[in-house]
């Protein structure tokens, strides 16, 4: 409490005032964690969901390569 009457003094304010904008740093700091850990969980969910994109792109691709020629090789 010395420590914030001391502030208050410095900066012409009120306890409460300092309080209040503490309160505030604290929610939004709080806020801001929250946030990235929803997106680093949502970065992983889609993670998942384009390697398995990219394992059955890569498996049609191979599927419709085989049935034609390709240029500057032979056929199968």
């Amino acid at each position: 409490m010395s420590e914030m009457d001391r502030l208050a003094n410095a900066d012409e304010t009120r306890r409460s005032t300092i309080m209040q904008e503490a309160i505030q740093q604290y929610i939004d700091k709080r806020n801001r964690q929250m946030m990235i850990e929803q997106m680093k969980k949502g970065y992983i969910e889609m993670a998942n969901i384009n390697l398995a994109l990219a394992v059955e792109h890569s498996r049609l691709e191979a599927e419709v390569t085989l049935g034609y020629e390709l240029p500057g090789r032979g056929k199968r």
